[in-house]
């Protein structure tokens, strides 16, 4: 049951959109009851010697990293594994390992709160937004800026297309319905003439990835100099958490947004800290549209859940 507290917090948040908490949180997936398991049961809350942490499984290729993690040999179910293995290691040398091996594990209650982006004033006449992202905090965050008026157009590269579409039509519906959508490799050098056109861009991969293809700061802002590029990521775009890979029950987890009980932590709701992000980042876009600012909005899910939980007294 996800705390009245945070509710509110939720409805005040999503004012200027006319958001319905109960709206913000929905997916069409079969979820069971938060415990210290995840609603979709791919993440688990996990005791260590000294703590805990949130592990999530959803990938296959995380199930098949478990015994390099670990150091240890596999047992059938991957979960044993990691219930028993981690009950005789520090909650540091797991998160240690598992960032080494680009695993989504966190420390519950890890994340501080966000730090302002610092933005610098710019005047732009475009008005569009570029949408890159994938799955549900950036691709809320677009669909939040269409229903505030902007016209918003998801790009999306077949190679690697969002599975929203495919594993939840109807929430998809509802994040992309109002954006036109074209099909683009990312490393098209046509990309790069929409976003020198564009007021707001979004993404939700990380630095390095991104880079790779071109988008790093210096050559968008060089290129568009008064866009707005909104960055989610994990653990943040800038700094050591650049690397780590988060999702949103784990992130959630890291921002302290669960619940306790008989001194064990518990999950509050379905992968939390997406939704959560993408209503405050969709939030901060609009704020610096309207103010004529431009810069890199560095949004982290376990920074926006930290955020999220002090606001709702959960830490």
């Amino acid at each position: 049951m996800i705390p009245e507290a945070l509710v509110d917090v939720i409805a005040e948040e999503g004012k200027a959109f006319g958001v319905d908490p109960a709206a913000l949180l929905k997916r069409d997936l079969e979820l069971q009851p938060p415990t210290n398991w995840s609603p979709n049961r791919h993440g688990q809350l996990v005791e260590t010697s000294d703590g805990w942490i949130a592990v999530n499984l959803a990938r296959v290729d995380d199930r098949e990293a478990i015994p390099a993690w670990l150091e240890c040999e596999a047992y059938p179910d991957p979960w044993d594994t990691v219930q028993k293995q981690a009950r005789g290691r520090t909650t540091a040398d797991l998160l240690e390992r598992a960032v080494l091996l680009g695993l989504p594990v966190a420390t519950v209650s890890e994340a501080a709160t966000p730090i302002p982006s610092p933005l610098r004033p710019a005047h732009s006449a475009f008005e569009t937004v570029v949408d890159l992202s994938a799955l549900w905090a950036g691709p809320l965050c677009g669909g939040l800026l269409a229903e505030a008026g902007m016209a918003v157009t998801k790009i999306e590269d077949p190679a690697r297309p969002d599975p929203t579409g495919v594993a939840t039509p109807e929430h998809d519906r509802r994040l992309n319905g109002r954006k036109r959508r074209l099909s683009m490799a990312l490393n098209d050098p046509q990309l790069l003439e929409i976003i020198a056109a564009a007021r707001v861009l979004i993404t939700s991969a990380r630095p390095h990835a991104l880079a790779r293809l071109g988008l790093n700061q210096e050559a968008l802002f060089d290129l568009n100099p008064a866009l707005i590029w909104v960055a989610i990521t994990a653990h943040g775009f800038h700094g050591e958490g650049a690397m780590r890979v988060g999702f949103g029950d784990d992130c959630a987890a890291a921002g302290g947004l669960v619940g306790w009980e008989n001194g064990a932590p518990h999950f509050l709701g379905d992968a939390l800290a997406d939704p959560l992000t993408g209503l405050r980042a969709a939030r901060m876009a609009l704020d610096a549209v309207a103010e004529e600012r431009a810069g890199l909005i560095d949004v982290a899910l376990a920074c926006t859940a930290a955020e999220f939980a002090q606001r709702a007294g959960l830490r």
